[in-house]
Order: structure tokens, then sequence, then C-alpha cells
């Protein structure tokens, strides 16, 4: 009998390794979405997926991992919170309004919707403004304050403002005023201005995620406190990436430190001392304490859960039990750990999640404190600079990727296709 030709060789080759890589990845991967009997309520904030993640937004009220309700009138969500009313308030964007004011339709418009969830999930309330670009210019914070105005961040002019319920500015805080701004910041993703929480009467703590630091703003005085302040211009590389924050005069910038936050989302106030931060770029969750000094520092860590290494997280609240409920956005997991870091409930999202609060408190200003001493951080399994970009490409453009498919599988898919193109080359050839 004559040997197979080599094309069908290449083709079998190539085949055989995509689908056994595959399926003994699959078949090693930790397990995402365990109940282990939790019976807990968890609004959930579903970004999307597609292009930018910017279709198929969803708001979730989860009963354990039983979802009760869900409403999707926008393309993506963000922030979300219940109100004692048990309406939800949800920073939104949508992608293809005609009413664009100064920029031209079709356009985004970003801003806030209060959803009622009873009888079916409908917004009763919506406040909304167009921006230039529909990419890294969403309002992904809001909050509402005592006295009926709304608190929210504007990434598009990188601001933090207030608004009533007639939609009019009441007070406005400029990064301007304190960052080195660009000609125009809408034409460019400068700040990226991405949380804001009041701590306080008139303060607020602000994430700046472009500069790795945390501001402590007041009304009447701006800027009082930075958390991981720039104490060095070897750090300036980190923020200056394509498109973000802008030298000074001196051709200095204000970054902190990398190694303490890098691109960090959703800080939580835990005390005047200390603040959870899900570390995104750094791939953790950190609580970060003040010294005596006033410096900040890494007290804290949690790398991976569950077995699972976290990727890109973008919330993390500690709850009144000292549990800390995490949103682990390319592992598509909303996952909750106890102290010793054991996962005591996990829910597998099918699009790209932004936040989860734990009802009935959500995040709360203030919150037990971890023990330094239990720490879980992993050795970091490294990236591949190049492979890493692709990998976050290909899961911007098609979430629902498998959490256990990294590096190695795309070298190996990569290989696979190879072949399979060699043995198809190989058979018109001959």
């Amino acid at each position: 009998m004559d040997p197979p030709p080599r094309s069908t060789v290449l083709v079998g080759l190539g085949v055989l390794l995509f689908i056994g890589s595959m399926a003994v990845s699959a078949a090693l991967a930790p397990a995402i979405g365990v109940t282990n009997g939790h019976d807990n309520r968890t609004l959930v904030s579903i970004q999307g997926g597609g292009p930018g993640w910017h279709h198929y937004g969803k708001v979730e009220l989860l009963d354990g991992s039983t979802e009760v309700w869900n409403a999707t009138s926008a393309d993506s969500y963000f922030d979300v919170t219940m109100q004692p009313n048990g309406n939800v308030l949800a920073g939104f964007m949508n992608d293809s309004s005609r009413q664009c004011g100064p920029y031209p339709a079709p356009c985004a418009r970003t801003g806030f919707q209060i959803i009622d969830p009873t009888p079916t999930p409908h917004v009763v309330y919506e406040y909304s403004f167009p921006v230039r670009n529909s990419k890294n210019s969403e309002v992904h914070a809001v909050q509402e304050l005592p006295s009926g105005e709304f608190l929210l961040t504007d990434m598009d002019a990188e601001r933090i403002f207030t608004v009533n319920r007639q939609g009019q500015t009441t007070w406005q805080w400029n990064a301007s005023s304190f960052y080195h701004p660009p000609p125009d910041p809408t034409r460019r993703d400068w700040l990226h201005i991405n949380d804001v929480d009041v701590i306080g009467p008139g303060r607020y703590l602000v994430s700046v995620r472009n500069a790795n630091q945390l501001l402590v703003i007041q009304r009447g005085k701006g800027v009082v406190e930075v958390i991981n302040k720039d104490r060095s211009n070897a750090n300036d590389a980190s923020c200056k990436q394509p498109g973000q924050l802008v030298p000074n005069a001196s051709g200095d910038v204000r970054c902190g430190n990398p190694k303490i936050l890098n691109h960090q989302h959703n800080p939580q106030w835990l005390d005047s001392g200390a603040v959870l931060v899900a570390d995104s770029d750094n791939n953790r969750v950190v609580e970060l304490h003040r010294a005596p000094n006033g410096t900040w520092h890494v007290a804290w860590t949690v790398t991976t859960v569950g077995g699972v290494p976290l990727d890109w997280p973008r919330d993390a609240d500690r709850l009144a039990n000292g549990h800390t409920l995490i949103t682990d956005t390319l592992n598509r997991r909303i996952v909750e750990i106890d102290a010793s870091g054991h996962v005591v409930w996990s829910y597998q999202t099918a699009l790209i999640p932004y936040e989860a609060d734990r009802l009935p408190a959500g995040e709360t200003v203030g919150a037990p404190r971890a023990d330094a001493n239990t720490s879980h951080p992993t050795t970091p399994t490294g990236s591949v600079p190049v492979l890493s970009d692709v990998l976050v490409l290909l899961r911007a453009i098609y979430p629902g990727i498998p959490f256990w498919f990294g590096e190695v599988q795309l070298v190996l898919s990569f290989v696979a296709v190879g072949l399979v193109v060699a043995g198809v080359v190989d058979r018109y050839r001959t």
C-alpha cells in the first residue's frame, strides 16, 4: 500500500494538533462557575461583546447563580448600584445615536440610566451626552448624592461632575487643573478617569487609570491626597503609552509606580489608611495601606483564584464578612473568595463583565482589612508581549474564547494552521 500523500499528512497533523491541544487544555482547566450551595443576590454589569465590547450589554440580577432578571436597553453597561427602592443606577453607552450635538451622526452617547426591574425591567430616567469616540469615552461610574444630584466620571472630557434631575451641571472638577492636558482631551484616551466614590462629605476617591494613581478630591479644595505619587521619572513609560499622558514642558508626566498600581479600576475605600483596588494591568487585586510617612504600599495581594490566574480584573469589593468579590474580566467570571483565598462562589458570564455588587449593601465605604499574612500571590506565568496583545485583540472580537486559551494554545493553533495551509499548498502544487 502506498503511503498517503504528503499534503494529506500535513493537513491531518494540523487538525490533530489543534483538536488534541484544545481537548487536553480544556480537560486540565480548573472549573469556573461554582455554586457550593451559595445563595446570595449579586448585581452584575456586562460591558458586552463584539468590536470594542460595545454590543449586547446587560445588567443582570443573580440569585445564587440563577438570573432573576436582566435589562438590555444599552449597548454597554458599566457601574451598577441598587438604590434603596430597588431601582438600579447604571452607567451606559449607546453606539448609534442621531442626537450628536457638535459631532457628526451617528455618534455614541454615554451617561446613566435608572432601571426599574418591576414588573419587567424598564428605564424610568436617563441622562446622557454625546461623545466624539465610542472607544474609551464612556461614563464608567455614577453615584446618587444625598442632595438628589448625581456624581459622574467623564472619560471624554476627563472630569468628574454632578448633575441635577434637570440635567444641569451643578459642579465639576477638571483633571487639567492637576495633570498637563493635551489641546483637546476628547481626541485621545488621555487619563481614562474610570471611577469616583464618595468617601466623606464633599470628599471623593477618583481613579485616574492612565496615571496609575488614585486621587482624593475635596470640593472647594481640589486634590488633597495622591495615592501612588510620582516619585521617579523611571515610571513615565508606563503612562506615556500611545494616546495617554502628555509630558509637560520639562518632559515629565505625573505617573505612579506601576509596581504598586498599573492602569487600575474601581478602588474601594476601606478606611483612612487602606484601599482595595483591581490592579488591572498587573492582573491582580491588591490592598494598599498608608505607611506612617504617608506613602502607600501593597499589603495584600491576590493573583490566582481557584487555580486560574486573574486576567485583567476590573472590580474588587471587600464584603462585610471579610470575603472579596472579584470581577475577573477576561476570564469572564465573577468570583468570591474567603479570607483564606478559597473560592466560595463563582459565576461564568457569557460576555465581558465590568463589575459586580453583592446585595443588599453593594460596594461600601468602610470594610474589613485583609490580614497581610493571607495574601494569595503565585509566581507570575509571564506573558509574551506580541502574543498577549493578539489574545486581547481576539477576545475583543470574540469574547467567547475560553479562559484557558493562552499563549501556549495560541502558538499551537498557529502551528496547526500552518500545517494545514502547507498541506493545501502542497496538494495544489502537485
